[in-house]
Order: C-alpha cells, then structure tokens, then sequence
C-alpha cells in the first residue's frame, strides 16, 4: 500500500537550493503570497512549514495545523511562533542559528573601515561633483586596539578579522573562560571599564536583556579614550541615544558607525541629519546573498531530519525525552534553570560548570537537567535565545568546561542538586531541590550558607552579604522600605560555625533598582549584593 508523500508548506522565500533539497523528499507547495486568513484556511494539509520573519504561528493557528510535525525558522529569532504552543502539540520548531554569523561579523569590519576611512562621506562628496581629498583624511586600523563587548560568536568572529588586519584586540565577557581568549589570540579584559581604556575602537555583539539596555550610556562613554569610535551591528537598544549624541558633540566620541536602531524600520534618527562622522546602514548586518542561502539550506536540512527521523541539531524547543525519565526529572528542570541562573547571578564569571545530582534522579539519564542548567547559566548572556537545544554549543564556543558526578543517596533529602560554577581560584555553589507534591522548586545552599527558600518563577531575589552584628538586617529593610521596595519574604542563612559574615536572601514585589542597591550597598558593613530574577 503506497503512503502519501508528507507535504511541505514554503510561506515565505528561501534560496532556491532550500526549496530543491526539500523536494527531493517530500511533495513541497511554494506559496509565498497567501494571506492570514488563506494560511489559517489551508496549514492543516501540511505536515511541515518554512518561515522566515514576516508569518506569525500563533497558538490558534497552530491548533489549526494538524498534521504538522516542524516549523522551520529560517534565520535566528523565532518570536513570530508560539514554541510553547508548538511543543504542547510536539511540533519540533527549528532555526538557523548559524546563517548569518559571518555575514554579521564582516558587516562590523566594514563599518568600521568605512567609519576609520569616511568611505560613504567621500564617496558623497565625490558624486556631487566635489573633489575634497583633503577634507576626508581618516585614520588607519593598523596597530589600533578594538574593544570587543561580548565575546560570543560573532563577537569571536570579528576578533579573528580584526588581527589579520594587525590590530590588538581587547574582549569583555565573563561568561567566556580564559582559555577561549588565549587559543584566539584576544586580550580579556576583567571590566568593561579595562576594556574602555584602552580601546581606539568599540564594537558591541551583547544580548539584549534588561542588563544592556543602554549599556553604552554617560558614563561608559566617559571612561573611554578621547576620540574612540564605536560600531553596532548587535541591537539598537544597547546603546543610549542621548548619550551618544552628546559624547558625539563634545567630540569625545570621534565617529559612530551604526547598523541597527532601537525600532525599526525608521528615517527620522536624530544622528541621521547634521553628522558627518556618523556611518548608518539600515540593519544589513545579516543581508548576504550567502546568509540569506544558508539560512533556507539549514533551514530545509532541519525539516528533512524532522520529518524522516533525523536529529534536529538546531531545535529550539525541548529535546526527545523518554516517558521514564521524565516523569521523574520533569519536575526538576524548572529548579535547575533556576539553580544555574542563580549560580551565574552570584558568580562575576565562569570558566566550568560541576552539575552534581544526588538521590533516585541520579539513576535516570540527567542530560535534560544539565541542559536545563546550562541554559539559566547562559540566559541573557549569549547573542541569541538559549534553549535545551542550543545550549551545550554556545558553551562549548565559550569555552566553558562542564563535567557531570551522580551519587544515587542523598543526605537529609530524597534529591538535591547541586551547581558549582568556577571562575578563576573560586568556586560558587548553589544547592536545591523540590519539596511537596507539586514539586516546588527549594533553595538550600547558597554564597556558602543554608536555606530553605521556594524558588517562585519570576521572582525578585535580592542577596546580601553583610558583618554578623545586630541591626544589619534592618538595616537593609529600611533602606528598601524608605525606597519603596516592598519585602514579601527574607530569610537569613544558617552560619558555619566562626562565620563572622551573614547571608539574607529577600524576595521583593519588584526588582531592586541599581540605585537602590548602591544604596544598600554603601551601609556600613554591607560586604557585598546581588540581585537576581529567577
């Protein structure tokens, strides 16, 4: 008995070559012009779709495909579908994470050689008639130092094509371990303010998070050297517009080459007009023939392997788990995302990962909780969303050793958890595991002292780190409450015995300002603080 070819769907253009691979297996449909409403009418006769950006699978429209069996993304953000919604259905959702790094990496080089050479003035100046040699005279990159914010993939990258141009290259990233920056050659710098000070050139390729945003502000700007110029091909939020102009005006900035903006499209940026020395692209960063090729390629290669029992190495959405195992691990990964983001919370950076499991989920295959682990220790930290899938590679490129031990007994608790990140001679542990039958998420270690603390997702943790002496813990909550940062929880840690030092754990109705948390950290005897959303 003949079976029907699974059918694929192609919503939107893909290289030629993506389209070609595609139907060798399968029966393919290429239409790219369909409407909304002609998508939602005709998705269920498809066991497979390829999308690129400008199509949105909503969890209505999903629950119309009923055949489908994978999304492909092709390119990297995947925030047109609903993973969730596709992962409640099993339907595998797949991008092309890797299409556009080189393509993003020589678009940097050539703003910064269009900026260091007045590429788009002269060529301007030219073709309006004017022969001004003289007037745009630039600067060579020979010998210059290029400050590297963010040292992930494309990050490294650039580094590479940096050197072969002769320069000194200097990266910030406490998220990648110092072997990484010795094998490529790259000076790390321990603060963004070692990296200011030195750098005749700044480059961004940092994740957008609530961290960064505005991360090149007043004050970066101001401990930069006299006439540095700065390149963003990375997100436009990164860096603060008022700032820049204003650093660009007192001529402490020399020039700025920008490729991406804080909303997009637009034609009205104030450093559009009356800035010669400013070199703007509208967002080219990833627009190469080759890119956008590769993209529908990776792209069409995940849906194969979907579709014919492959492994989908670029899955964003949970890995194949047996029913076994994750009847007795399911409930622990939530806990472990959030050890391992509190983990990275405490710890200024990582150089390895030990991920201990003690108890009955040391006789399962733990890979999912180390996936889970990795993933909070990397979230906000990598230019592109980390999930199970991604996050093993991501490490890996950061050079981010990771080594597993099980113990099948556990002591005073059925399971525990324990994550140890490493960063230079110190280690940072954190303990946790789950209590009572839904399975709350418990933390029980951490900054070396004793909890017991339910994990609530998106919670706001504050810690502190204070002299054992009385009045300290109302000192802090004083100073919150004078600032109007509500504490619904706080529990001070269990001291080892001669400990001279305290560990208070609150959990507050909102995030701590920074300002607020100078503030408690300027009290006397106030060590140290941390605030983290789990």
């Amino acid at each position: 008995m003949l079976t029907e070819p699974c059918r694929v769907l192609v919503a939107e253009p893909i290289a030629d070559a993506g389209v070609a691979l595609l139907r060798e297996r399968f029966a393919v449909d290429v239409e790219t012009g369909w409407s909304a409403d002609e998508l939602a009418e005709r998705i269920a006769a498809y066991d497979g779709i390829v999308i690129r950006s400008a199509t949105r699978l909503t969890a209505e429209l999903i629950d119309r495909a009923d055949r489908l069996r994978v999304i492909g993304r092709a390119g990297i953000g995947v925030d047109n579908v609903d993973v969730e919604a596709a992962t409640r259905r099993g339907i595998v959702v797949a991008n092309a994470p890797q299409s556009n790094t080189v393509a993003a990496a020589e678009h940097t080089l050539a703003l910064l050689l269009a900026l260091a050479r007045n590429v788009p003035q002269a060529h301007a100046s030219l073709t309006a008639g004017r022969w001004e040699r003289s007037r745009f005279g630039g600067v060579e990159v020979y010998e210059k130092t290029l400050g590297v914010l963010g040292f992930g993939r494309i990050g490294q990258l650039v580094a590479a094509r940096a050197r072969a141009f002769g320069m000194r290259v200097v990266a910030f990233d406490p998220f990648v371990a110092a072997e990484r920056f010795r094998e490529l050659g790259v000076e790390r710098a321990e603060t963004p303010e070692q990296l200011y000070a030195v750098a005749d050139f700044v480059t961004l390729h940092l994740p957008k998070t609530a961290e960064t945003r505005g991360w090149l502000g007043a004050e970066a700007f101001a401990a930069m050297r006299d006439g540095v110029r700065v390149i963003n091909c990375a997100r436009g939020e990164l860096i603060d517009d008022a700032a820049l102009q204003a650093a660009l005006d007192s001529g402490k900035v020399a020039g700025a080459a920008l490729d991406v903006f804080p909303s997009e499209p637009i034609t009205d940026y104030p450093l559009f007009v009356g800035y010669p020395n400013v070199v703007v692209t509208p967002h080219l960063g990833a627009s190469t023939t080759e890119a956008q090729d590769r993209a529908g390629v990776q792209t069409a290669e995940q849906v194969v392997a979907a579709l014919t029992g492959g492994v989908v190495s670029t899955a964003v959405n949970i890995p194949a788990v047996s029913a076994e195992d994750m009847e007795v691990l399911g409930p622990f990964v939530p806990l472990a995302e959030r050890l391992g983001r509190l983990a990275m919370g405490i710890a200024p950076g990582v150089e390895r990962l030990e991920l201990e499991y003690f108890g009955r989920i040391a006789e399962r295959d733990t890979r999912l909780l180390s996936l889970a682990i990795l993933q909070g220790v990397l979230q906000g930290h990598a230019e592109e969303e980390v999930n199970l899938v991604n996050a093993p590679s991501l490490a890996e490129e950061r050079g981010i050793a990771v080594s597993e031990r099980k113990e099948p007994h556990a002591r005073d608790f059925t399971d525990l958890v324990r994550v140890s990140v490493l960063a230079g001679e110190e280690r940072y542990r954190v303990v946790g595991t789950t209590l009572g039958r839904r399975h709350r998420p418990h933390l029980l270690e951490a900054w070396g002292q004793r909890f017991n603390l339910q994990l609530d997702e998106g919670a706001h943790l504050a810690l502190f780190r204070y002299a054992n002496r009385p009045g300290m813990l109302g000192a802090v909550g004083s100073t919150l409450g004078r600032n109007g940062i509500n504490i619904s929880t706080a529990t001070q840690g269990v001291q080892r015995t001669g400990d001279e030092i305290n560990v208070v754990i609150v959990l507050t109705d909102a995030e701590v300002p920074e300002a607020v948390m100078r503030e408690v950290l300027d009290l006397p005897g106030v060590l140290d603080g941390r605030v983290i959303r789990t």
